[in-house]
């Protein structure tokens, strides 16, 4: 397996971080799609989609490789909610989180660059909140500015402090790498995760 190349069709720093526990080696490239969701689209099929186009993007650019693709929203009342991005959006989407438990799609893929082939899954991940107070709200978005991350927290920082349980197979899915699941593909794609571990 010398010849193994693996990029991860992202620029998220959590993901990066994420992935070198495997200690496979791997390189990075942000993929450049549109991330609208199309009309009637389940929050599954959305983020599967969007994983495949992360990877497919970059395929072109990265023939050589296998490409990760992955993609992450949250909904809520069966509304998809996307990335906050402004402290008023966050503020909104801790609210109505409050006292609720959010369901975390992830959709993740596998290319393989040169042949297309392609294996993929979506890693499901309830977070129950606790009841939040107006304050723990506020100082929670000024400590930690979550405007670029899906549901308006980060479980591997300061987040913790919002939730009452988590629950799912794989706590890596929150931050948007499900490294299960990962495993699961990369074995069906006939590669030998410990085999190619450094």
């Amino acid at each position: 397996m010398a010849d193994f190349k693996l990029l991860l069709a992202s620029s998220s720093p959590f993901r990066q971080q994420i992935l070198k526990k495997l200690r496979i080696p791997f390189s990075c490239a942000s993929p450049d799609i549109d991330e609208t969701p199309l009309a009637g689209e389940k929050p599954q099929q959305y983020v599967e989609r969007l994983a495949i186009e992360k990877a497919q993007a970059l395929a072109s650019e990265y023939p050589e490789h296998w490409i990760i693709g992955s993609d992450q929203t949250s909904v809520l009342d069966g509304d998809i909610r996307g990335k906050p991005l402004t402290r008023e959006n966050a503020i909104q989407q801790l609210q109505q989180s409050s006292g609720k438990a959010v369901q975390f799609y992830t959709g993740l893929c596998l290319l393989h660059a040169a042949s297309g082939q392609c294996f993929s899954l979506v890693e499901p991940f309830s977070v129950y909140f606790r009841e939040l107070t107006q304050t723990e709200i506020e100082r929670y978005i000024e400590l930690e500015q979550p405007l670029q991350c899906a549901g308006s927290f980060m479980v591997e920082g300061l987040g913790i402090n919002l939730f009452e349980k988590l629950e799912g197979r794989d706590e890596n899915s929150l931050i948007g790498l499900p490294l299960i699941g990962l495993l699961e593909l990369m074995r069906k794609a006939r590669l030998d995760p410990l085999a190619l571990a450094q």
